[in-house]
């Protein structure tokens, strides 16, 4: 007897009229991703990363699915790993999380008395043709920042994110997740907002206070809701496409560049979280199906995946 369909997608009017993929989250996810990669595809195209556009293009054209539970899980596809195609940026960030979350809870069972902040560091917007540069200075004034004697952190987690402001300007900053002893917040230790400002400030030997974010996650609240914010997208897909000369400039300043860095204790039990994962498509992460396979090919003129 073959396997079944879940309720909720067993109808095969559904199934026959493509709507099928919409109906489970993961799906709709896809459908989103790959019409944003369309698009990244195009911008690329005619330019001297004019290989990325195909590549991004031919990216998860075809995708299998095995039937499970909770809804489809990913079994096979293939993809061009082109750092700024969404679909890979997204998939890459799932493997990356699934890592952090194993890794977290073991840094909590052996950290019990540890208390985590969030912070965020930033600088001017810059022309886009200086961004390595800023983004050199950030990464050794950070540096500079953990080897302080009032550096807090006995373990970190930074990302690099670049938004596209005002004007076509790069707005370049870090988002960390610090793991600091609970004597932090005594009033001898504190580092308060405009304390974090003027250390940042000193480190980049730059003539403004830069604008930081600081704060503390409660005793009962787990750090993991911070794990989505971190390690996310380095460049939002909506800033991606909007403007040709923007994404190849980013492409050409972001290149050989590192998104994620772990530092102090958390090393040990992250070193894998920011290295680009072996395998994208690996349905461990999404749990046991039921045996049913279903294929789906893009139809770039219905802008839809469609079941084989």
């Amino acid at each position: 007897m073959s396997p079944s369909l879940p309720d909720y997608i067993s109808d095969s009017t559904n199934v026959i009229n493509s709507g099928f993929l919409k109906l489970d989250d993961r799906g709709s996810k896809w459908i989103s991703h790959k019409k944003s990669a369309e698009k990244v595809a195009k911008l690329y195209k005619d330019t001297k990363f004019q290989g990325y556009s195909t590549r991004i293009t031919n990216c998860s054209s075809t995708i299998k699915f095995i039937v499970g539970n909770d809804g489809l899980e990913l079994a096979d596809t293939w993809f061009c790993r082109v750092r700024h195609c969404p679909i890979c940026q997204w998939r890459r960030s799932l493997k990356w999380k699934a890592r952090a979350y194993k890794g977290l809870s073991n840094v909590k069972d052996r950290f019990r008395s540890h208390r985590w902040i969030f912070l965020t560091l930033t600088v001017k917007n810059c022309k886009l043709e200086d961004l390595r540069s800023n983004l050199t200075n950030m990464h050794a004034a950070f540096k500079h920042c953990t080897r302080l004697k009032s550096w807090p952190a006995k373990g970190w987690i930074k990302s690099t994110e670049v938004t596209r402001g005002k004007d076509d300007l790069a707005h370049p900053h870090f988002h960390c997740l610090l793991m600091v002893e609970r004597s932090y917040f005594s009033k001898k230790n504190y580092l308060s907002k405009a304390k974090w400002s003027q250390t940042w400030q000193n480190a980049l030997k730059c003539d403004y206070a830069p604008i930081v974010d600081i704060s503390a996650i409660d005793c009962s609240e787990n750090p993991e809701v911070l794990i989505p914010e971190i390690l996310k997208y380095q460049t939002k897909p909506t800033d991606l496409v909007g403007s040709r000369d923007w994404l190849v400039g980013l492409t050409e300043q972001l290149h050989g560049t590192r998104a994620i860095a772990i530092g102090g204790a958390l090393q040990e039990y992250f070193s894998e979280v920011g290295r680009e994962p072996a395998c994208l498509a690996d349905r461990s992460e999404e749990g046991e199906g039921n045996g049913t396979e279903l294929r789906f090919c893009w139809d770039a003129c219905e802008r839809d995946y469609i079941l084989d």
